[in-house]
Parts: C-alpha cells; sequence; structure tokens
C-alpha cells in the first residue's frame, strides 16, 4: 500500500525511480545515487511514488532500506516484462545478465505506467544504478521531446515534434549531461567497424587503414618464407621472446607474444577481475569491444575536440580499476606525455598502454614500454602496421610478471603461428629497428605535407596535433563526402564509429606525396560536388 507521501505523488503524475544494484548494495550507495539524480530532475524525495527495480532483487536490503528511508514501496518487475520496454542506454553486461539492456531505465519506465517518459537517464555508482520516469497522461496534438513509454500494445516511440500542446500538465524537460558523466550505449557505435572494411572487394586507394604501404619489406618477406620449412614442428615462441625482451631491456617473463594486439584485449578482459573498467575514447574501440564481450559493463571517458583530444587524468574516475588508453591514440593521432599518462597508475589498478602506432613516432619519445617503475602498467605493442604483417597476425604484452601468467593461463596453446614468430624475432634486430626508424621521419614530412594541404579547404578541420600515421579531420556531412570519395576512387575511414566522435569526422592515413596530392585533388572535387 502506498504511503501518504507516494500517494500524493500519483495525484496528476507519478515519478517512478527505477533501481538496479549488485547483490550486497549498500542502502547509503542507493540513497546517494538516487538522490542526486533527483536533484538532477529538480525533484525531492517528495515527489517519488515508488522505487522499481527486477524482481529477484527487490528483497536486496540495501534497496529495501532505501525505500523505507523514501517512504514508499519497492514495486517489482519480471524480466520478461522489463525485456520488453526498449532502454535509451543499453549495457551488453547488463542485457546478458537481465533479459534488459538497463534495469533501471526500465524499471522506471514501466513502474510509472502509460505516457511514462525518461526525466533523468541511467546514473551509476560502482554497485547501483539508477533513473527517474515521470507518468505524464498523453494530450492531443502533445508536444513531447522526451522518450515516452505507450501501452504495451504500441510499443515505445520517440516524441517528434507537433502542434502546440492544448494540454495544461507541465511535461519536464529531459535532462542531458556530458557525455563523460553518464555511460553510453555501445549500440550507438558500431565498435566492431575497421578500417579494411573500406576497401574490402573494391579496388580502391587506401586511406582507411593504417599499414604502411610497401610492406612488408622484400628482406622481411624472404624471412618468412625460410620459416615455412619448418611448419611441421609446433611453434617454439622462446627465441622471439627474448628478442622481444632485449629491444625493450625487460627480463622475458615481462613479454607475452599474442596473435597480434587485437588478441592481447580479448586476453585482458577475460584473466582480469576488473569491477569498473573504464576506456578513454576516442580510440580503437576493440578494448571496448572485447570487455564488453566477457561481460563487462565499460565506463568511457570522452576527450574532447575543445581540449585537442588531450587526456585530463582528473576525468578518470577515481576508483576505476582498469584503465585504457591509445598512445599515440587512433583515430586522433594525438601522442599524450608519458608523465601524464604514468600519473592514471594507482595501487590496485591495471593501466593498459595501447602502443601500436608507437614505432611510427620518431625515437618513441612519450613510450612506456621499457618501464618498470609504473604500477599495474601493461604496454600492448603491434608488429602489423609498420611491418605491414596485418594478415599474419602478430603483437606483444609488456607487463609484470603476474600478469603475464595471468594473461597466459587463458591465452590458447601455441598461439603465435611459426611464421609469425620468425617475423617477430626479425623486427626486433638493430637494423629492422633502424629502418623503422628512418619510416617514422618519413611519415612525419609527409603528415605534414597533408596537413598543409587539408589547411587550404574552409571546409576542413584537421587534428594538427597530430604524431600517427594517420590524420583526424572533421568535415561538415563528411559522410556523404566520403561516400563521393569512393566514387573518385579513395577509401576514407568513417569516424562516427568511434565513441565521441559523429558522422561529420574521417581518418586518413599518411601515405607518399603523389598520392597525397591525388586525394587532395579528389577532396576539392568532392567538396565542390557537394556544394
Amino acid at each position: 500500500m502506498l504511503s501518504d507521501r507516494g500517494a500524493r505523488a500519483h495525484l496528476g503524475s507519478a515519478v517512478v525511480v527505477g533501481v538496479g544494484a549488485r547483490s550486497g548494495v549498500a542502502a547509503r550507495e542507493v540513497l546517494g545515487l538516487v538522490g542526486a539524480a533527483l536533484r538532477e530532475a529538480g525533484l525531492t524525495g517528495g515527489d517519488v511514488a515508488a522505487l522499481a527495480t527486477l524482481d529477484v532483487r527487490a528483497a536486496e536490503p540495501g534497496i529495501v532500506a532505501a525505500a523505507e528511508r523514501l517512504g514508499v514501496p519497492v514495486r517489482a518487475f519480471g524480466s520478461e516484462e522489463l525485456a520488453g520496454v526498449a532502454v535509451p542506454h543499453p549495457s551488453a553486461a547488463a542485457l546478458a545478465a537481465t533479459g534488459t539492456g538497463s534495469v533501471a531505465e526500465a524499471a522506471a519506465l514501466r513502474g510509472a505506467g502509460p505516457g511514462a517518459e525518461l526525466v533523468v537517464p541511467k546514473r551509476k555508482t560502482r554497485h547501483a544504478t539508477c533513473a527517474i520516469a515521470r507518468s505524464v497522461p498523453f494530450c492531443p496534438n502533445e508536444v513531447a521531446y522526451a522518450t515516452r513509454l505507450l501501452p504495451s500494445t504500441h510499443g515505445y516511440i520517440a516524441g517528434k515534434l507537433a502542434s502546440p500542446p492544448t494540454c495544461t500538465i507541465p511535461i519536464p524537460t529531459p535532462h542531458t549531461t556530458a557525455a563523460m558523466d553518464i555511460p553510453t550505449s555501445a549500440d550507438a557505435h558500431d565498435l566492431r567497424h575497421h578500417g579494411d572494411a573500406e576497401v574490402r572487394d573494391e579496388k580502391l586507394i587506401d586511406l582507411a587503414v593504417n599499414v604502411r604501404t610497401n610492406t612488408p619489406p622484400e628482406w622481411l618477406r624472404a624471412r618468412i618464407a625460410d620459416s615455412l620449412t619448418g611448419l611441421a614442428a609446433y611453434p617454439d615462441g622462446r627465441a622471439a621472446r627474448a628478442a622481444v625482451a632485449e629491444r625493450h631491456d625487460l627480463p622475458a617473463r615481462r613479454v607475452l607474444l599474442t596473435a597480434g594486439a587485437a588478441e592481447a584485449f580479448v586476453l585482458l578482459a577475460r584473466a582480469l577481475p576488473a569491477r569498473r573498467p573504464v576506456v578513454v575514447h576516442p580510440q580503437f574501440t576493440e578494448p571496448e569491444a572485447a570487455l564488453r564481450d566477457a561481460g563487462h559493463e565499460v565506463e568511457r571517458v570522452l576527450l574532447r575536440e575543445e581540449d585537442g583530444f588531450r587526456l585530463d587524468p582528473a576525468a578518470v574516475p577515481e576508483d576505476a580499476d582498469l584503465v585504457v588508453i591509445g598512445n599515440p591514440t587512433n583515430p586522433t593521432s594525438v601522442l599524450h606525455p608519458a608523465a601524464r599518462i604514468a600519473s592514471l597508475a594507482r595501487p590496485g589498478r591495471t593501466l593498459v598502454v595501447d602502443e601500436a602506432f608507437m614505432d611510427a613516432v620518431p625515437g618513441e619519445r612519450e613510450s612506456l614500454a621499457s618501464r618498470t617503475d609504473v604500477p599495474g602498467l601493461v604496454v600492448l605493442r603491434s608488429l602489423t602496421k609498420t611491418w605491414g604483417l596485418a594478415g599474419l597476425r602478430i603483437g606483444y604484452v609488456l607487463a609484470e610478471p603476474e600478469t603475464v601468467e595471468a594473461l597466459e593461463r587463458v591465452q590458447p596453446l601455441w598461439p603465435v603461428s611459426t611464421p609469425a614468430l620468425v617475423a617477430a624475432e626479425a623486427c626486433m634486430s638493430r637494423t629492422a629497428l633502424a629502418e623503422a626508424e628512418e619510416a617514422a621521419h618519413r611519415i612525419g614530412v609527409e603528415r605534414a605535407h597533408l596537413l598543409a594541404g587539408l589547411a587550404e579547404f574552409d571546409e576542413v578541420r584537421a587534428v594538427t596535433a597530430a604524431e600517427g600515421p594517420f590524420v583526424l579531420v572533421r568535415i561538415e556531412g563528411a559522410d556523404a563526402v566520403r561516400d563521393r570519395l569512393r566514387a573518385l576512387g579513395f577509401a576514407a575511414r568513417r569516424g562516427d564509429t568511434f565513441p565521441g566522435l559523429d558522422r561529420n569526422w574521417l581518418r586518413l592515413a599518411v601515405r607518399d606525396r603523389v598520392t597525397t596530392n591525388r586525394f587532395l585533388q579528389a577532396l576539392d572535387q568532392a567538396l565542390l560536388l557537394l556544394g
């Protein structure tokens, strides 16, 4: 039975707070989260009619105590009922565990009933989530900007601008918060889209994939070809592992060879018991995809264009126990200072730094690969970009021995082939490192030429602090420009699959001067044709 306060809240419109929680959540944590959400909506505890949650959590002591403190009942809904409610901020982990992408949002909307709209979307702490919905009767010709829940036979729709309303009941304005402050839906971005999809099955000049052209070099192809005579034996990674360790002046027990850096992200997601993983975006999307596939609920810290996509360590939650960042970052090409990244290290935190493109930076300045004084540091390297080995799949992890052992335990037997091991060993030689350094300097020169050409276009805004073998640019209507470039024979990497970017961004690989000049001519034509 509703309290007097809850009954009053039901008059006119009902405010329902949806709550999702882990087992053992404290009432204080639930109340703190709910209170903050209510303040954001301009509401008080006296406006709340009920707390709503999944039926298996309805008797959770922390939720029950929070409801008692607010003087409202707990409304429970089965997983099938909540699964029928579409939510704007779904989580893959929540969907797998409960059948709904967000218990908090689905329960709030279902609890508020027909005509409900989400006033405050999902907010979260370590052990709890909450969302606030309000039931507002539908009125003829109403204007609705919020997301509304219709009777179940009609489903879930987003309100569209219509004629002025005749209803006198006020509709609350939905609140928006900076992207860093709220969980972001993985479904809003195609985390599995990669640059190779831009050129697959088509004869286009490739500016979408960041693999260096004219690779692998002839000497490396010969070394790989020679290894084919030993394919009858199982792969033996000891020599390659020792070569990587010597290259970074580390003991071999701090090295793990992997089938490309992408495999390392999967191993980290499976091996490490992260409670609050955070990925710094925009960046390579595979780390977040791997974490979500492993059942983790991932938080995002979004770096902003107005800050030059530079890292602000203060933006990373203090209690994050796994933090992932790229350096130089794909797709922004920003090279973060090593000291700034190292400042993210904490006792009990794993700090994962993706240095897949660091060997394209002259002198590999700002690299943390050889550091052993940063607690919880994990550095990932790839040999596929500089040496053109994407089809061979070879990379490695540099980490504390305990972390290497944990990753090795979840790695399949013989994960790296004999040809890939031979390639890894060869790429660690002094001659190879000198060649990579020369290539890095050449890339810098060609990148400057590309940036200078892009600066001639008023419609184009480039991230000029680029230090990697690619450049990120913003063009209004870049998706249409990209389509036009394809018709002119050039493939560019779309940017809207990266969290923190939208359809107006493109990533361009740095190529030789002749190719760049031809591309700039095509870009000029594409922009002219599109007006």
